[in-house]
């Protein structure tokens, strides 16, 4: 898009005043910081600077980087929006860039990056950046992620329904030409998993407004973290086929082990804040009567990000939340079998 001049009168008014509107020569800007995990992602989501969508610059802390997923996802979400040669990174420093190259940003993005790296093998520690718009590519990123949770099967499966969820969701309803980008990390020092999922679709407050009255993108989210809302109907419960209890279930995840989860869509920003320990964690329909944090004033984010930390340690309370979550996925399955074949005719 080339700049436009704009001419209007300015003081005096027999004198023209030559102006350039700004909003034509801008790109959009991402700075990668030291540190940017959910905790503290606040800072990198404030730096964001969405204007001019038609160029990117990134640039990067020149000491050392260490981000969370999510981030990784989002960069990667927003970059293959430009053309790759609208694409300027700057040259990295920090040792640690190589953590980038090693997710597949540069891949994705279709940029070079010219420091050597070792390329490992990511079965069981990681999962690169991966672009998920159909039904084929979202089962093959969930057969990959199984290994990654390092837990007994049938709960591995149970968590990697609720991610599959959020994707196909994307997938059906978020309008994104690009469709999701995911990635994911395992810690073995904490044994935990890392998990960022983001579009670049319509964002929550279009989807849920569908259905919903929201007046905010915050209320948005509320809402869409609720069991049984969904976009899709305004029936109570949602469909049986698609209740929309994904994020519920894996904000419920995060609240049980007393892990991070956030979710940015629009200007706004829902944190779920790690609890102190001490007795039984409590699930809340409401996400706001969770401990959490919130903003309303950030870049606008055109889409959905979501980001999650789920401690794997089996207790006793992670467990019978994997079972619950479980039998309410078998229901649905059931459900979306049984609505597919409803009414089919057979001579």
């Amino acid at each position: 898009m080339c700049p436009q001049t704009i001419l209007f009168i300015a003081g005096n008014p027999g004198k023209l005043t030559e102006y350039r509107d700004s909003r034509y020569n801008a790109n959009m800007k991402l700075h990668i910081p030291n540190s940017a995990f959910l905790g503290n992602i606040d800072p990198f989501l404030k730096s964001f600077d969405p204007a001019g969508p038609d160029s990117l610059e990134i640039s990067a802390n020149d000491k050392w980087i260490s981000v969370h997923p999510a981030v990784l996802s989002m960069i990667a979400a927003l970059g293959v929006t430009v053309d790759p040669k609208n694409i300027h990174c700057q040259k990295l420093e920090a040792k640690s860039s190589h953590y980038l190259a090693r997710m597949g940003l540069f891949k994705t993005l279709k940029i070079p990056f010219d420091v050597a790296f070792v390329e490992h093998e990511p079965a069981g520690r990681f999962i690169p950046i991966t672009q998920i718009r159909n039904s084929d590519e979202l089962s093959r990123f969930i057969a990959d992620m199984v290994p990654l949770l390092h837990l007994e099967p049938e709960q591995a499966r149970t968590i990697g329904y609720i991610i599959s969820e959020l994707a196909r969701n994307v997938i059906e309803h978020a309008e994104a030409e690009h469709g999701a980008f995911l990635c994911a990390q395992y810690y073995k020092k904490s044994n935990a998993i890392r998990i960022g999922i983001a579009d670049t679709g319509v964002g929550i407050k279009a989807t849920i407004t569908r259905s919903y009255p929201a007046r905010t993108d915050l209320e948005a989210i509320g809402l869409a973290l609720r069991p049984g809302i969904t976009g899709t109907t305004s029936r109570e419960g949602g469909t049986e086929q698609n209740a929309g209890a994904g994020l519920f279930f894996i904000k419920s995840i995060a609240s049980i082990n007393r892990d991070f989860f956030v979710i940015y869509s629009g200007g706004a920003l829902y944190k779920l804040l790690k609890k102190t320990a001490g007795p039984s964690a409590r699930l809340h329909a409401d996400p706001f009567a969770d401990r959490h944090s919130q903003e309303e004033n950030l870049p606008v984010w055109r889409g959905t990000v979501v980001g999650a930390d789920i401690t794997l340690d089996q207790t006793a309370e992670f467990s019978a939340l994997l079972d619950a979550i479980a039998s309410t996925y078998k229901k649905a399955v059931r459900e979306r079998v049984k609505a597919r074949y409803k009414g089919a005719r057979f001579i």
